[in-house]
């Protein structure tokens, strides 16, 4: 090993004399400035960079604006912050591409190798290329020492403004947002030069109110997000930190479910209320059928209203056993949801929560939970119920469940609730308010339901540590309860992001954790087609417990007070996501409450 080691210095240090008497003779072609220090040389003469052929300069140091070479020690050692030093180093790369791209230069090599480059003394037109970047006030002396023209050159850094543009995904971001930092196909450009198709990054291009309300956060650390106890996994999204929905399935909630249909084998029936075409889930789905495996669909569709979920309908058509809740002859019937957002895959696994199959549900826009549960005997039962409709009893049509109630699985108990026909608020919910003794949390889309709120507002009464963070859209809905909640001593925090608050949840005293599609409303227990399940499990309702607190944590406290409209300078990421966060068929900058001059927040 050692004589290898040697024979492979011995071949640099020949090399190295080699080109510093070729360099000497020869006018070298410059191929790419890498830094205004740095270089990429033609020395074999054949039009292309080979291993070997970079350049450092000797006795001189800059800065650049290539973020992959950045300094942090430079920086400091000539105590300049950050967005300034990439300014000056935007000034010393724009004069080194100007002086040596395109031109020949005559190396004197120094003799000193290193694995990342060569170094060299560079002549430009017999100047001195090092000795020119210090009298320009770009370069820096190995001691620190620098001249009379570096305090121009700071004044003049400090007069750009740049922007960090990603060529991959085609979206500029602030010199200090540390997505484009990350990012490895970056350049920094004068913000007028930024190309005219490019997009600003969701994350660095907010408003003031919304950074500052970041922040005001950024130490607040999100929990983990997924848990798995027996045979439950739960998985939960975090609407603080995603602020734009995107179809790339790159969020755990969305690769589990691609996840359990490539692992299916016969059967595949899905409930939904909305659809969007996200492409690594259609192709699973394809290649599922295409493997032989039945798939089946049921979905909602309402007579006369506006479908959100607009991609649903192209869907639907493309699938051979469908079946909408459309009941004929009966208006009343089918205007009422089929709003269950449930999957279940060989009759084994269920895939259930308060996710939407959409955009918004699947990259984690929302905030949403979503329950995979391993059992033969509860997927039994979401199978009856998926029988039911798909032969087409909805709604009130369907039959009371039969033995859905204190299943044991594993160390658990659980209780699966079907509406209309179970009763979820009344027989799975309200009994657990009325004997909670620690606490009961509520993150929720809406809360309508008068008898649950009486029993709310009981439990507070008696010394329960009832709290309530509720979507912005559902504050003033015919029917609210949050100025009751509030009125009685109820905390409610009304949500102040982008996302909605999705979930149809509530936690109770560390044992007790519900969930589903099913608000707390009297549609969904009286009318709608939903599914609700209720699990006596400490692990996974504690787990939950956390992402409320981290939710409640985040959400400013003056929202107990106030209500924030949905899509507003106050509702953090609302106006620059794509989405009309409150259906008024306005989006983003369109919206009043996005325009510069926006009213305070109303009680």
């Amino acid at each position: 090993m050692k004589e290898k080691l040697s024979v492979i210095l011995l071949l640099l240090i020949l090399i190295a004399v080699l080109c510093r008497q070729y360099a000497l003779k020869t006018k070298i072609p410059v191929l790419k400035v890498i830094t205004p220090v740095m270089f990429q040389a033609d020395l074999n003469a054949n039009n292309m960079f080979d291993e070997g052929e970079t350049i450092c300069v000797n006795g001189v140091r800059a800065f650049t604006s290539n973020l992959s070479h950045y300094s942090d020690s430079l920086a400091d050692e000539m105590k300049l912050p950050y967005d300034k030093a990439v300014a000056v180093g935007y000034l010393a790369d724009s004069f080194a591409n100007s002086i040596l791209v395109g031109n020949s230069v005559k190396l004197n090599f120094t003799g000193e190798v290193t694995p990342e480059c060569r170094y060299a003394d560079i002549l430009v037109e017999d100047k001195d290329y090092g000795k020119l970047l210090f009298e320009q006030g770009l370069g820096i002396a190995l001691d620190g020492a620098v001249s009379d023209a570096y305090k121009n050159v700071l004044s003049k850094a400090n007069t750009l403004k740049l922007a960090i543009i990603n060529h991959k995904s085609g979206k500029y971001h602030t010199l200090d947002c540390k997505y484009g930092k990350a990012a490895h196909d970056t350049v920094v450009l004068e913000e007028r030069e930024i190309p005219k198709n490019a997009l600003p990054c969701k994350f660095c291009h907010l408003s003031k109110t919304e950074q500052k309300h970041i922040d005001q956060n950024k130490t607040i650390l999100p929990p983990p997000n997924i848990i798995t106890d027996g045979n439950f996994k739960l998985i939960l999204t975090d609407f603080t930190t995603i602020l734009k929905p995107d179809r790339s399935c790159n969020h755990a909630v969305c690769r589990e479910f691609v996840k359990q249909i490539d692992n299916s084998k016969e059967t595949i029936d899905i409930a939904l209320y909305g659809w969007a075409n996200i492409p690594k889930v259609n192709t699973a789905l394809e290649n599922a059928s295409k493997r032989g495996v039945m798939i089946r669909i049921v979905y909602d569709t309402s007579l006369g209203k506006e479908n959100y979920y607009t991609e649903t309908e192209d869907f639907v058509k493309k699938c051979s056993n469908v079946r909408s809740d459309n009941i004929d002859g009966d208006k009343k019937l089918t205007n009422m949801l089929m709003h269950n957002k449930f999957a279940i895959f060989d009759r084994k696994v269920v895939y259930t929560g308060s996710m939407n199959f959409s955009t918004t549900g699947f990259s984690g826009f929302n905030h949403n939970n979503v329950l995979v549960i391993n059992s033969a005997e509860i997927a039994g039962l979401y199978t009856e119920e998926f029988n039911r409709m798909y032969s087409g009893k909805f709604h009130t049509l369907k039959e009371k469940s039969a033995n859905n109630t204190g299943i044991k699985s594993g160390s658990s108990l659980v209780s699966v609730f079907f509406s209309p026909q179970d009763k979820g608020i009344i027989n799975g919910v309200i009994p657990l308010v009325r004997n909670a003794k620690d606490f009961v949390l509520i993150p929720t889309f809406i809360l309508t339901h008068d008898e649950l709120f009486n029993e709310l507002a009981a439990a507070k009464k008696r010394g329960v540590d009832v709290r309530v963070i509720i979507d912005a859209t559902s504050t003033g809905v015919t029917h609210s309860k949050v100025k009751l909640m509030r009125q009685s001593g109820i905390p409610v925090k009304a949500e102040n992001y982008a996302g909605k608050m999705h979930a149809k949840a509530m936690i109770i005293d560390g044992r007790y954790l519900v969930l589903g599609s099913a608000n707390f409303s009297n549609s969904a227990e009286n009318k709608n087609d939903e599914n609700m399940v209720v699990i006596d499990n400490k692990r996974l309702a504690n787990f939950y417990k956390d992402y409320f607190e981290y939710f409640w944590a985040k959400i400013p406290d003056k929202y107990l007070k106030y209500n924030v409209s949905a899509e507003s300078r106050y509702s953090v990421g609302s106006c620059n996501d794509g989405i009309d966060n409150d259906f008024d068929n306005k989006i983003d900058l369109a919206d009043d409450g996005c325009k510069p001059k926006t009213k305070q927040p109303s009680k």
